[in-house]
């Protein structure tokens, strides 16, 4: 039988093998198989360290066996087993019950898998999977210098993934038949890049470290060229769409924009507002990332640039995460443009516009006025919720399309929203979580980039500090005693937990998948909103003005109780991260995280940027139990020691996993980003990102080149491969 890439496992391997490895690690195809590479390698005489492994991991070892000891059970019939085996830097101890394995003996190797437990404080596998590395069946790679050890399940082992790797190797020795290279030989000349075959060879059956390093670039290279070659695609595919130039005006709703504004935009504002207001005079639609440091203005600038799309004669609409954002964002927008924002009411101005809220919790009546509104143009800005994606929202005339917190929404829901013009709309998407120049070649790749880093001036600053609760409890006291200063002072403070309390619900977990570490099982449940404030009004906040604020509050009560915070009717506001992007009250000046081990460092710079934000300096603590010695401790302690996002992003993307960075698909076994690493592989990403554009700016593109066209295309119709459409 031939066999090509395309083939499936279950002609290839055992029924039981191939059923398996589809069903418990998603792999079908030979294809899946050869691009499953190992997790690691062990070597004898310097093993996987078992002294790291913790309990509760399901891990795959090779060790030695020191000592067999089988004696009858006290309480009960039968026998019991003790294997202990090490590995040169710890120990570890099978027991099996009434199992006797006669090949067990001192002094034999062996690859044992299982799920770590523990008893009487000593480590240990109860009746592990395990290869007795005996050179049975002529496997003659236990002789091998490296020994590679995959990513596996409980059904399909290692050693299992070894044995059909091999298999597909055959007599010959290698993968010389089976593979087409894609890249083209002078890209591979150009960067010292193996061959394909060569390359998963290695991967796979590496002799030596330097084998499995030269494989592991080459192998990057797939990954990075593929997928910059998809968004130079888009970015050449947008580039070509037909548009409708949206020139700036003289004398219009932009320049009644600026005359109100209550400050002078910064030198970064202008700069970027210019950027803007010339390519939405273009008539091919703009796409472009503007990111930014928490509270640099982002949102004054893509105000300004809606008024230059209304200006021309089109609507712009506004996609906020929350309907606490959205109704902030149009609060702020209506004060800011006064009468010129309510066009044909009583005290409105003939020659303004309308500016109209839709969310999803609106009542009928005033969802069917505001769809009116936005269907027949009276209003010119629209800003609501995922309700604009909704069937039945329709524009006369929408112009641009603007994004806010970009990484609460997907490719597909910012295209959902372009589709509703008539050709398509100018986009601009936003995030106040500055990005790594990896990330945003990677992620961002089909939108040009604008940043800002200058602040608006006369803002107070914020300091920040580590509360560690359980090495300096006395702290908590005086965190508390510093807010009630504050408060006294006539300012505000916000005090944020991880979850609700209360009855549990779909809000009422740990909210730190942005990513905080997880937690280990044993640690207490998060704090609760809920339980915190009735804490604080009995104690320490005693007859303070206090008020919750959560995701399982009705609309109506979300907004009154953001209202009454803003117009300084509460002292203190206890809050999940609801607040974490958009809210502005420029009277906070404190800001208390509960848990703050449980949040992600970016998610911690979002918070803090709440407070600070008039004329007064803020303060940010962060009320920790971690050690601060420990690697969250030094985390908290990195977030407190600079209000840099910039920086603070590249500790992010250290701290986290990588999928967590791409997004929830992007790591997966069909997303073609296996190896790539964004904080180690930047140069590497930089040059196929060139090579990509230059490949596609040729005449022929990828008409000469059809194995990576065959990638390509591939990578854009796989359903899995959604990371594109998920950042």
């Amino acid at each position: 039988m031939a066999v090509t890439l395309e083939t499936p496992l279950s002609r290839v391997l055992g029924p039981k093998t191939a059923t398996g490895m589809a069903e418990q690690l998603d792999l079908h195809t030979v294809r899946d198989l050869l691009r499953h590479y190992p997790r690691r390698y062990a070597r004898r005489g310097e093993q996987t360290d078992l002294a790291d492994v913790q309990v509760g991991d399901r891990v795959t070892v090779l060790a030695q066996v020191r000592s067999v000891n089988t004696r009858p059970m006290r309480n009960r019939k039968g026998t019991l087993t003790e294997v202990v085996v090490g590995d040169g830097s710890g120990r570890m101890k099978l027991v099996f019950f009434n199992h006797r394995h006669a090949s067990l003996r001192v002094n034999a190797w062996g690859m044992f898998a299982g799920t770590v437990g523990e008893y009487r404080g000593e480590k240990q596998f109860a009746h592990p999977d395990m290869h007795l590395l005996d050179g049975a069946d002529d496997d003659t790679d236990w002789a091998r210098a490296l020994v590679p050890i995959y990513p596996a399940s409980k059904d399909v082992s290692s050693w299992v993934i070894q044995k059909s790797v091999k298999l597909l190797i055959g007599a010959g020795g290698g993968f010389g038949d089976l593979v087409v290279d894609p890249i083209p030989e002078e890209i591979r000349a150009r960067h010292g890049l193996l061959s394909l075959a060569a390359a998963l060879l290695d991967i796979h059956r590496p002799t030596t470290v330097e084998d499995v390093e030269r494989a592991s670039h080459r192998l990057k290279w797939d990954e990075a060229l593929i997928l910059q070659l998809t968004l130079a695609a888009r970015r050449r595919a947008a580039a070509l769409e037909p548009g409708i130039a949206r020139p700036r005006r003289a004398g219009g709703l932009l320049d009644a924009v600026d005359a109100a504004l209550p400050f002078a935009l910064t030198e970064g504002q202008r700069a970027v507002g210019d950027e803007l207001a010339a390519e939405l005079d273009r008539d091919q639609p703009m796409h472009r990332l503007l990111q930014g440091e928490v509270g640099s203005g982002k949102t004054v600038v893509a105000l300004r640039a809606m008024a230059q799309v209304v200006d021309a004669g089109g609507q712009a609409a506004l996609l906020a995460p929350t309907e606490v954002l959205a109704a902030q964002h149009v609060r702020g927008i209506r004060q800011l443009l006064g009468p010129l924002g309510r066009a044909g009411e009583l005290d409105g101005a003939a020659d303004g516009t309308r500016v109209t809220l839709l969310t999803g919790s609106l009542k009928a009546a005033a969802k069917r006025e505001a769809r009116a509104e936005v269907a027949d143009g009276r209003a010119g800005i629209v800003v609501g919720t995922h309700a604009l994606l909704q069937e039945g929202v329709d524009f006369a005339d929408l112009g641009l399309v603007v994004v806010d917190e970009q990484h609460r929404f997907g490719v597909e829901q910012r295209d959902a929203l372009r589709a509703k013009g008539s050709r398509p709309p100018h986009v601009l998407v936003m995030t106040a979580t500055p990005i790594p120049r990896t990330v945003a070649m990677t992620v961002y790749g089909d939108l040009e980039i604008s940043t800002l880093r200058q602040l608006p001036s006369g803002r107070g600053g914020v300091s920040s500090s580590v509360v560690p609760m359980t090495e300096k409890p006395g702290w908590l006291d005086r965190a508390w005693a510093r807010l009630r200063e504050e408060v006294a002072a006539g300012q505000q403070a916000y005090v944020v937990c991880p979850r609700i309390g209360d009855l549990a619900g779909p809000d009422d977990e740990p909210e730190d998948a942005d990513g905080a570490p997880a937690g280990d099982d044993d640690r207490r449940p998060p704090l609760a909103v809920l339980d915190v404030a009735e804490m604080l009004r009995a104690g320490p906040l005693h007859g303070l003005r206090l008020d919750v604020l959560h995701g399982r509050l009705s609309p109506e009560d979300k907004e009154a109780r953001m209202r009454a915070f803003a117009a300084g009717e509460v002292d203190v506001l206890v809050a999940t991260t609801v607040v974490e992007v958009g809210v502005d009250v420029p009277n906070a000046t404190v800001m208390v995280v509960m848990d703050a081990d449980r949040f992600g460092v970016s998610q911690l710079h979002q918070l803090r940027g709440r407070v600070a934000r008039g004329a007064h300096p803020g303060l940010c603590l962060l009320v920790s139990e971690a050690r601060e010695a420990s690697s969250t401790g030094q985390r908290l302690a990195s977030v407190a020691a600079t209000s840099d996002g910039f920086e603070l992003a590249r500790l992010d993307l250290e701290t986290r996993r990588e999928g967590d960075v791409l997004g929830a698909a992007q790591s997966g076994s069909r997303s073609g980003v296996r190896l790539l690493s964004l904080l180690e592989d930047e140069e590497l990403i930089a040059a196929a990102r060139a090579e990509a554009t230059a490949m596609l700016e040729t005449e022929r593109g990828l008409a000469d080149h059809p194995g990576l066209a065959a990638e390509v295309a591939r990578l854009a119709t796989d359903e899995r491969a959604d990371y594109l459409e998920k950042t």
